[in-house]
């Protein structure tokens, strides 16, 4: 955690120019570890101080409190500075060394990838238990010994203690040393500048030619515009992959398997559906940000607006469900049939989500900024909007299923039934055939939905005034 903050956080200071000429480089280092330090401290002291007390008073001594207390003081004080001078490292190597630099977002990419992979195949622990093992007896694991120091009956090594201990003042020293040739090397040198501007704008250009037959220009620039600025912009994304970490219990079962279950390709289906409405009509006012007044002054119409908005989303959609759906069906027990209609619905829900979203993010639009991680803000759709979108895409799609599925109206009113039973001096019965009459009507609402709600976006942007 002390390298991945050094890379994302302590490196990457504010203006380092001016820092660097109101103190000196070494002052800047020592203070940046000193608050690593204390930020660290901040969390895990008390976790530390809980749960060694409890161990205390079970042990009846108070000595666990204060050998843990210590072991925790001399892993910071190795921890946080090895942390930051890896994590300038490779902070440089990313965004200074042009070989790497220029690379860098599939790096990152590729990176994370394998980062989730691990989690989600279950490789963290086993790769824990074999770094537990190899290097638990070398002398990293030395400092373990001034806590077993202080339980009762448990044997030590003494010298492996005191050097675990000496240990410290050497790397701490060192590694700080390190760290000011590493930040001097970092924060005086030039971020290579990149192409993507220039990619950015030709790519723009390619697209808005294939639309120019197709629609007219205030759509067309629209469309292009909201495409480049999410790709100028990729962190205010970020929302969309929540649902991608509970993805890890399909993963583990295609593994153990070695296929898809029938739900996990309908489940990828509905989430490529409800991932393009929210990445880009759902936050159809906010999305503009200061340039707002700018565009409501304009002659731009609010048709024209949510028409490029909805635009941008299928055509940045339908690649992907072309591509996600018919893969998903064919790895699946699912038929033909089944995985045509899954390929059909995807490409309808496409379309029909991010219309859907419009109204939804314009009756709760968010234009303030929120911080994504560290230092990086994004404006984002609010949480009512999304939790409202999230909502009405789940009841529809539950809807449907229930409809197309023979035997799963039951289900539903026999768990429905045993929650009311739960609660006091309630005794009703859900029939299947009431499941059944509000799935229809709930499948009529959603099917009406995208219409009430594009017609709202629309009149909203016409009429809105900014306060």
């Amino acid at each position: 955690m002390a390298t991945i903050r050094g890379f994302t956080n302590v490196g990457d200071v504010d203006e380092p120019a001016c820092l660097l000429i109101s103190t000196s480089l070494r002052n800047a280092a020592v203070g940046l570890v000193g608050a690593e330090l204390a930020l660290f401290a901040l969390w895990l002291a008390p976790l530390a101080l809980v749960l060694s007390g409890s161990f205390a008073y079970g042990a009846r001594t108070p000595l666990p409190v204060l050998t843990a207390s210590l072991v925790l003081l001399l892993l910071l004080l190795v921890a946080v500075p090895v942390g930051f001078v890896v994590g300038v490292c490779i902070r440089h190597l990313l965004t200074v060394y042009e070989p790497i630099a220029r690379y860098r977002t599939p790096l990152l990419v590729v990176l994370g990838v394998a980062y989730f992979a691990a989690i989600a195949l279950g490789w963290i622990g086993s790769i824990t238990t074999l770094l537990f093992e190899l290097l638990g007896d070398s002398p990293l694991g030395w400092p373990g010994h001034v806590l077993l120091a202080g339980i009762p009956g448990v044997p030590f090594s003494a010298g492996k203690a005191l050097a675990g201990v000496a240990g410290v003042f050497v790397i701490a020293p060192v590694a700080m040393v390190g760290g000011f040739r590493a930040a001097a090397y970092h924060w005086f040198a030039d971020p290579v500048q990149s192409d993507e501007a220039a990619e950015e704008i030709e790519s723009g250009d390619r697209l808005a030619s294939l639309l120019d037959a197709a629609v007219s220009t205030p759509v067309r620039t629209v469309t292009v515009t909201a495409i480049r600025r999410t790709k100028r912009a990729p962190i205010r994304l970020l929302y969309v992959a929540y649902p991608l970490f509970a993805s890890t219990f399909f993963i583990q079962q295609i593994v153990r398997t070695g296929t898809l279950p029938s739900y996990g390709a309908i489940a990828l289906g509905l989430y490529v559906v409800w991932g393009t409405g929210a990445a880009f009509a759902l936050n159809l006012l906010g999305d503009h940000g200061p340039a707002m007044e700018s565009v409501l002054i304009s002659t731009v119409s609010g048709r024209e607006v949510v028409g490029g908005t909805v635009l941008a989303a299928a055509v940045v959609g339908a690649p992907v469900a072309l591509l996600v759906a018919p893969v998903a069906g064919f790895v699946s027990p699912l038929s033909a049939a089944q995985t045509g209609l899954l390929v059909a619905g995807t490409l309808v829900g496409v379309v029909a989500s991010p219309v859907l979203a419009s109204g939804i993010g314009s009756l709760f639009p968010r234009f303030g900024s929120v911080r994504v991680m560290n230092k990086r803000e994004a404006v984002m759709p609010s949480k009512t909007a999304f939790l409202s979108y999230t909502a009405a895409i789940i009841l529809l799609s539950l809807s449907a299923a229930i409809l197309y599925l023979d035997g799963m109206a039951s289900s539903i009113a026999d768990l429905l039934t045993t929650f009311l039973t739960l609660a006091p001096a309630v005794s009703f019965t859900v029939t299947p055939l009431l499941v059944t009459v509000v799935a229809s009507i709930l499948l009529v609402a959603g099917i009406v939905a995208p219409f009430l709600s594009v017609w709202y976006a629309i009149h909203r942007f016409d009429s809105y005034c900014p306060h």
